[in-house]
């Protein structure tokens, strides 16, 4: 499959990643507005948010973005994990 030439891409989706971009930055102001926000920003969480936008800030052009991101929300693999049982 080849993908969209950039400028249609951004054609596409500009408008809703400033939205989800506003969504975050308001999500972020709520927070620290909040009581307690200062001793919150070492929770995982929080750490977790602040990563994924550094690791989208780190290198302007890469084509793992979304990949390095799932990767910093994702669980460690568990070989204890229980396997679901089938339907």
């Amino acid at each position: 499959m080849t993908p969209l030439p950039a400028e249609k891409v951004l054609e596409a989706y500009y408008l809703e990643a400033r939205c989800r971009l506003l969504d975050l930055a308001a999500i972020l102001d709520r927070f620290d507005r909040g009581a307690g926000a200062p001793a919150m920003t070492e929770d995982p969480r929080v750490t977790r948010i602040r990563q994924g936008i550094a690791a989208l800030l780190a290198t302007p052009t890469r084509e793992d973005r979304a990949e390095t991101v799932q990767q910093i929300f994702s669980l460690e693999y568990d070989p204890s994990w229980k396997r679901p049982d089938p339907r």
